[in-house]
């Protein structure tokens, strides 16, 4: 699956469009990897870092949704690595 399409299914971004202007910005990590184009593939196991609003997400993905679906089956195809972005806060004080 395309990782435009994904951040779009998954509901973290409204618009595949949304999300592809986020990726070619140079805003979003697969496994540590700056991704450069929209259409990167990505499987379950990867690990995704990418910004929503003033938030950084850190996501496993554990499977590939079929759909743009409702907000409780989107969350079941990824866990959460970092739930309160204490690791975003601690890089950010000096």
């Amino acid at each position: 699956m395309r990782i435009d399409r994904l951040l779009c299914h998954l509901r973290f971004v409204k618009t595949r469009a949304r999300a592809q202007s986020l990726v070619e910005a140079g805003h979003v990590r697969r496994n540590g990897q700056r991704v450069v184009r929209p259409s990167q593939a990505v499987a379950p196991g990867d690990v995704l870092t990418f910004p929503v609003g003033k938030q950084i997400h850190v996501i496993e993905l554990l499977a590939l949704p079929t759909r743009r679906g409702p907000a409780p089956e989107a969350r079941a195809c990824y866990r959460a690595l970092d739930p309160e972005g204490q690791t975003a806060i601690a890089a950010a004080k000096p």
